[in-house]
């Protein structure tokens, strides 16, 4: 694994050059202002699915058109139906279901343009909604394993469900909001043909609604962001309560964490407190102040209706109109009261999206680099590691070679996990480099993860195995339990593989590494939940099988050492020995206290 500056590599491996250009340009931090924000972050969610859209927009103009079309309806039947019949008139049939043909024909197209808005801005929405979320797994996937283990597994699945939902909830308002330019245009053109008076009541009244739905976005916009956060918070905590079940029901934490999930629940609830009771305020006025206004419009046109100025059907289409523009100006605000909630989920979103790529530890194919003896597997030269202000690893050099089993050996602390982790390419050394042959080395861990899925995708992994390697590997590693559970490899284990015990996991574990076929296997303490009679024939099992070529294991059981054909002795970061175990105990004391430590646990345990 040769060591590279590190870089700020932006862009996410996948994407294409102009979706990372997309998310980057909408970057809040990178505005002067929350309005350009808002603006940048609806034309980037509007580009990625711009058909969609379109066509939600068109339904939503369709619905506005007739929507103000409608009160040429409302006036016709009202001065040739409804005013005639008042006054005693006779109204033929002809005219009566002309009436009604106009009613129906309006509402009929008007329902169509609500159910394509409502179908094509759903796509619209989800379709952004995936694509994000879908971006985010890529760009958390991307970063090295480094970088997960600083994060909290329920901060990411919050930011990428959670967070992504909540960034796109302003697109489902969008297509109707943007017709409310089209529909205040005409529904107002319309007052002002029909009387100057009215014409000017709604001319004042709209400026007004507007104001308010801008005053009440900046008033809101802080709890939204702080109900966003508290969420993500309580997500990561949930998860982590959760997984930690066993832990906190063993020792009687639950009261403890009921406490304190309920604290962060509450942090959660009064800030959704705080944002529906300005909300519901707001809406209030949005429901108070047309109403007024109505009243107004219906004392003056009754006023022009006496005087000869209206016809009882001009005020009825005034009224209507007017009665249409506090729709269409509450939606703006539902939409503007969205952007708050979508603008704090994007934000969240742009924490992971604008950090940049950590450097990937890679691992060097040893037959590129030429190096030594044609039997070498691994080379390790020089390596060393630091973790802050620690140096874990320092000056690291050895090699191994094809059919070895080599042993690390070394007290708790001294970076024996940090080598192996180095060595499969999970941790990236600060200078030195590692070499394996064919560039495959798999490593099994202590603590084995397994899947809620069949023992054979454990296995597997989806990198289609022959069926003789999983067997191969199943026997090898000493797991023929297998073939004991019905129905065999089709059985179904438990989340992490609880249903499974210690031992079984780790030997699952094992299988799964052979089965890939690796030039190295490395085993980090892999074999300490099995007894000792196990282990023994795990190791005869690899020293003698084709699926490995060398095995480096960290061991503490001096039978298990006993069996290695090398020993690396690390000591406080170093290589403090290397050679036969017989030749270490010979020539190094500490090696000789460490050995006769190890000794003297195991008969303590046993």
């Amino acid at each position: 694994m040769s060591v590279g500056q590190h870089k700020d590599l932006v862009p996410v491996p996948g994407l294409p050059n102009d979706k990372n250009d997309e998310m980057a340009s909408v970057a809040p931090a990178a505005s002067p202002n929350r309005a350009r924000a808002a603006v940048n972050l609806i034309v980037s969610h509007v580009r990625r699915k711009p058909l969609t859209f379109a066509i939600a927009v068109s339904g939503a103009f369709l619905y506005a058109l007739c929507t103000a079309g409608s009160s040429l309806g409302v006036r016709w039947v009202t001065d040739n139906v409804i005013v005639p019949r008042f006054d005693g008139d006779a109204v033929s049939v002809g005219v009566l279901l002309s009436g009604c043909l106009i009613l129906l024909a309006i509402a009929f197209v008007r329902a169509t343009g609500v159910v394509v808005r409502r179908t094509w801005a759903g796509k619209t929405e989800w379709g952004v909604a995936e694509e994000i979320s879908n971006e985010v797994v890529q760009r958390m996937a991307a970063q090295p394993v480094s970088w997960h283990a600083r994060r909290q597994t329920g901060d990411m699945i919050s930011r990428a469900g959670v967070d992504a939902d909540a960034s796109v909830s302003v697109l489902a308002p969008l297509p109707y909001a943007s017709s409310v330019v089209l529909l205040l245009v005409v529904s107002t053109t319309g007052m002002w043909a029909l009387d100057s008076s009215l014409g000017l009541i709604a001319s004042v009244i709209i400026p007004l609604l507007l104001f308010m739905n801008i005053w009440y976005q900046k008033r809101v916009d802080v709890y939204y962001n702080k109900a966003q956060e508290h969420l993500g918070v309580l997500s990561e905590q949930v998860l982590e309560s959760f997984e930690a079940v066993s832990v906190v029901k063993a020792f009687g934490a639950e009261e403890r964490e009921t406490a304190r999930l309920s604290s962060i629940t509450a942090d959660l609830r009064d800030a959704r407190v705080e944002t529906v009771r300005r909300r519901s305020s707001f809406e209030a006025l949005l429901d108070a102040i047309p109403s007024i206004a109505n009243l107004v419009v219906l004392l003056l046109g009754a006023y022009r209706v006496k005087s000869g100025d209206l016809t009882v059907g001009d005020l009825a289409a005034a009224m209507y109109l007017f009665t249409l523009l506090a729709m269409p100006l509450r939606i703006i605000g539902f939409a503007l009261s969205d952007l708050p909630h979508s603008l704090a989920g994007w934000n969240r979103l742009r924490e992971v999206m604008d950090e940049p790529l950590e450097p990937r530890p890679t691992v060097v194919d040893l037959d590129t680099e030429r190096l030594g003896d044609e039997r070498e597997v691994l080379r390790v030269s020089n390596l060393r590691v630091v973790f802050g202000p620690s140096i874990v690893l320092e000056d690291v050099s050895f090699s191994v070679s094809r059919g070895e089993t080599v042993a690390v050996v070394g007290a708790t602390g001294c970076g024996k996990t940090t080598l192996m982790r180095t060595i499969a390419g999970l941790q990236m050394p600060s200078s030195g480099s590692v070499a394996v042959s064919g560039g495959k080395a798999h490593i099994v861990f202590q603590e084995p993860f397994l899947f809620s899925e069949t023992l054979r995708f454990n296995i597997d992994l989806g990198r289609n195995l022959s069926e003789d390697d999983i067997r191969s590997a199943i026997s090898v590693a000493q797991a023929d339990f297998v073939w004991d559970i019905d129905p065999h490899l089709a059985t179904v284990v438990g989340e992490r593989g609880v249903s499974l015990s210690g031992g079984q996991r780790q030997r699952l574990a094992l299988a799964r590494a052979l089965a890939g076929r690796p030039q190295v296997l490395l085993l980090d303490d892999t074999t300490s939940a099995l007894d000792p009679d196990t282990e023994q024939r795990v190791i005869d099992a690899l020293s003698r099988t084709e699926l490995v070529q060398s095995v480096l294991i960290v061991a503490s059981r001096p039978s298990t050492i006993a069996l290695a054909d090398k020993v690396i002795y690390i000591d406080s970061g170093r290589v403090a020995g290397h050679g036969a175990n017989e030749q270490l105990l010979a020539e190094n004391n500490d090696y000789r206290e460490l050995m006769a430590a190890f000794a003297v646990a195991r008969r303590g345990d046993a």
